[in-house]
């Protein structure tokens, strides 16, 4: 709890102090970054770089798997695959202020992209291949495998203990949720768990004037490489399977990929949107989860959460992946801010 409080009213001084006593001269120009899990800040030094310092918040991952997080981006880095990994100071990349971990990084200029050309796509199908190569080298072993006891039913038991869903929505959430899970496990046997980013948005990649990188590895852990995929093309649109169709192409320029383990991104999908509202209950006590996700215990959040679960598991038998569909949940900003998984 002491580790929470402070966590919660982190000031820019302790952040100035920490930073001071790594050695740095920080200028005392300092600003927040958006993010919801973590506190995260840009700080300009005295001789005019920056650095990005991310606090991490307690209890969620413990000493051993972020520095195995950091290992993956040091891997990632000596392949020269474009990633941003965590500044060394004596051969440390892991710090601790007040029983925070702490890390930072050098700033990096970019901008999310807002469309993807095709020589974007190209360029970042062959990025992530490349990536997933050194992913399948070996497991991780301190942190979780993508499972459904992780991103369904973890999740679900945090909505109903606490009781954010409302009496006549539980018995059909409660079903759909198993219904998804019950889908994921029929065919979890079929899809190699290698190492991954875990949240590939186009809010995790950048493009400056040294290219394109990739960003925060804050929720890698071991699944399937699908889940790399999907979230940049979700949905079923005409456009969103043309673009995957030659993200695929460059990928495949690398590293293998079979067609039917996209058979499962609906069901990916769906457990993504179970476990970000499993994530909002469990984070809402913390003050800016409660300003930020008012209506979470609303109705009319449920009943739109439900109908979207129960349109994506209507794709289950029969349907199969040609079936189109309402992504409101997934073209939201919101969905996309700084999701990550609890």
């Amino acid at each position: 709890m002491n580790e929470t409080d402070f966590f919660y009213r982190l000031t820019p001084d302790e952040i100035l102090d920490a930073l001071t006593r790594l050695g740095l001269d920080a200028t005392g120009h300092i600003s927040q970054l958006n993010s919801m899990e973590n506190r995260v800040f840009d700080l300009r030094l005295a001789d005019g770089s920056h650095v990005v310092a991310k606090f991490y918040r307690p209890g969620r991952w413990n000493r051993a798997q972020i520095l195995e997080e950091h290992k993956f981006l040091f891997e990632l880095t000596a392949d020269e695959i474009p990633v941003l990994a965590p500044i060394e100071f004596a051969g440390k990349s892991l710090f601790e202020e007040q029983g925070i971990f702490f890390a930072l990084w050098k700033r990096t200029g970019g901008r999310e992209p807002d469309e993807l050309t095709e020589i974007d796509l190209q360029i970042l199908g062959r990025l992530l291949a490349r990536l997933h190569n050194r992913g399948a080298v070996e497991p991780m072993v301190e942190r979780p495998n993508f499972s459904t006891a992780r991103f369904v039913y973890e999740p679900l038991a945090l909505i109903t203990e606490k009781n954010f869903l409302p009496p006549e929505y539980l018995a059909p959430y409660t079903e759909i949720a198993r219904s998804v899970a019950e889908n994921f496990d029929a065919h979890y046997a079929e899809v190699p768990l290698i190492r991954i980013h875990g949240d590939l948005h186009k809010g995790n990649m950048l493009n400056g004037n040294d290219g394109w990188f990739l960003l925060d590895f804050d929720d890698s852990l071991n699944g399937p490489a699908a889940q790399d995929i999907w979230m940049l093309f979700p949905g079923n649109s005409a456009n969103a399977l043309a673009q995957r169709e030659i993200f695929l192409e460059a990928y495949r320029e690398f590293r293998e990929f079979d067609n039917r383990w996209l058979g499962l991104a609906e069901t990916l999908r769906a457990m993504r949107i179970i476990h970000y509202s499993g994530w909002i209950a469990r984070r809402h006590d913390d003050p800016a989860f409660k300003s930020a996700f008012q209506n979470f215990a609303d109705n009319a959040y449920w009943e739109e959460e439900i109908n979207i679960l129960r349109e994506i598991c209507s794709t289950f038998h029969g349907a199969g992946e040609t079936a189109t569909h309402s992504d409101d949940k997934l073209q939201n900003s919101d969905f996309f801010f700084d999701w990550d998984s609890p």
